[in-house]
């Protein structure tokens, strides 16, 4: 620190430090040694129980399975995006040998695309855990009468 030029800076530097030295000693010894370090743009959330294991009158546990619905749907939609980002930059870089070169990432982009749509596929901007419980419900029952979706209806068994 410099030497203050006046009696009055050096007063004011004195004040200074009776005011801020104990503030600045507990923020260094006591709250950042016992601060958890994480980048700013990283906020972990902890898992909730998922909308199949919350009671039907508990509504704190319906409130935060629709939260975390929320927080994947947003994190899924970001993983579809960087994959298309991806595929459109090797595309740009890689032509005209694109089609080649890209394949594996076309493949990759277009499995997230269909996981995707599998799980938030038709259910509108206001969707919530349990539209999405039920649409993965139905889904399932589909699949045990008639088999995976896309492969067609299974033929019935002549008796």
């Amino acid at each position: 620190m410099p030497e203050p030029r006046s009696p009055m800076a050096s007063f004011a530097d004195s004040v200074l430090s009776v005011i801020d030295g104990p503030i600045t000693w507990f923020r260094e010894s006591i709250v950042e040694p016992n601060q958890e370090k994480q980048n700013w743009y990283h906020q972990r959330f902890r898992r909730v129980p998922t909308i199949d294991q919350c009671y039907t009158d508990d509504a704190v546990c319906r409130f935060e399975a629709d939260q975390q619905f929320r927080r994947d749907r947003m994190v899924d939609n970001e993983i579809v995006n960087i994959l298309r980002q991806r595929f459109e930059d090797c595309t740009l870089y890689e032509a005209p040998d694109h089609i080649v070169k890209c394949k594996p990432l076309l493949d990759q982009y277009e499995k997230a695309t269909e996981n995707w749509f599998i799980k938030y596929g038709d259910l509108g901007g206001y969707a919530n855990a349990k539209t999405a419980y039920m649409k993965q419900k139905h889904r399932l029952i589909w699949e045990r009468r008639h088999g995976p979706v896309g492969s067609g209806m299974k033929e019935e068994a002549a008796h």
